[in-house]
């Protein structure tokens, strides 16, 4: 069975069947059903949160919660597009409020300035799915293991400089459901031939499939122990996007931020050190990842946190409607190659 999500006020009226007119053509009414009666919760409203919140606003969930503590700096304020040129000084989720409302009003978006650490577990509970940004590892995996218990989906990401990534958590039993063309069993007619009696795809005819799926948690993908057999013959298979989401994990636990450009010599030199640090601890030579590294990510650049951001946000409106196959469970992005790489972590 497909899950359904029973909440309040999940009736499309006849204004939002206008609204959602293609979205609805797309993936159905049941689908559309399910996504407006999600409540997501949002935290980090930088330049990827900024993407993330404008593609689950459009796509028309019931409400979304911008949560962020922090001010408004010009730096922080480069790829982010939902706050206004003079907001510096301001809270990172206030100063997005504005132009957030303004792109669906039929959406509820909320502003939240607390800090996400400060929140007491039953917090997450009033959600549907959790999106974390700019979080730190220990944090991440504690809602992670927090909203598995109460059947919350979960999803992180980051951008830093010219790479990119997302993780996602559905849970151990993930229900959806695929078009699929549809089947026609050939004829059994003597004069047709034996060619006939073989199942035949209609182009024109789809059905749909339900399907479950079992998503490994964030603590075990990020916990890998890379001397066993298994994990050794795998490894070619790593993407080094992989190993420098570790090394830039372990920096924002080290130093309690990212790396800034404005402090890019002694943050380079730092970010070789923990490479090394974190690559001997795993057992795992260094020259997994190049010392160039170093040189690709600094600060938030716009056109990575649309890419990532929309697959990000895809992922999410494809979690909540419970249609189509969803990425398991990373997906990092390489700006200079111009590519990304789905599926490394795939269910358990």
């Amino acid at each position: 069975m497909i899950d359904t999500i029973e909440k309040e006020d999940t009736i499309i009226s006849e204004e939002e069947a206008a609204q959602y007119d293609r979205q609805i053509r797309l993936w159905g009414l049941d689908a559309q059903k399910r996504l407006r009666g999600s409540r997501v919760l949002l935290v980090g409203l930088r330049g990827l949160g900024a993407e993330v919140a404008k593609n689950l606003i459009l796509a028309g969930v019931k409400g979304l919660t911008l949560l962020d503590h922090e001010q408004v700096t010009e730096e922080s304020r480069r790829a982010q597009f939902l706050i206004p040129v003079d907001a510096n000084g301001q809270n990172h989720a206030q100063a997005s409020l504005e132009r957030a409302q303004f792109l669906n009003p039929m959406v509820e978006v909320k502003a939240d300035t607390e800090p996400v650490e400060s929140k007491p577990d039953d917090f997450f509970f009033q959600f549907d799915a959790v999106c974390l940004t700019r979080c730190s590892r220990d944090l991440m995996v504690r809602v992670d293991q927090l909203c598995a218990s109460r059947n919350i989906k979960v999803f992180c990401g980051d951008v830093y400089g010219y790479n990119g990534y997302m993780f996602s958590d559905l849970g151990q039993e993930y229900h959806y459901v695929e078009e699929k063309p549809k089947v026609v069993k050939g004829s059994n007619e003597a004069n047709d031939g034996p060619e006939a009696k073989k199942p035949k795809i209609d182009p024109n005819e789809t059905t749909m499939v339900k399907k479950t799926i079992s998503f490994c948690s964030l603590k075990e993908a990020l916990e890998v122990d890379w001397t066993t057999e298994k994990a050794k013959s795998s490894l070619k298979r790593v993407p080094a996007d992989y190993f420098l989401l570790q090394v830039l994990l372990k920096f924002r636990t080290d130093k309690g931020r990212d790396p800034q450009p404005d402090s890019f010599a002694e943050d380079s030199q730092l970010l070789l050190q923990i490479r090394d640090d974190v690559l001997e601890t795993m057992g795992l030579s260094s020259d997994l990842l190049l010392n160039t590294f170093v040189s690709y990510c600094f600060s938030e650049m716009s056109p990575v946190c649309a890419v990532v951001g929309g697959v990000l946000g895809q992922e999410i409106v494809k979690a909540l409607s419970q249609r189509d196959a969803p990425h398991r469970n990373f997906f990092f992005f390489d700006g200079l190659k111009g590519s990304g790489v789905v599926d490394y972590f795939s269910s358990k």
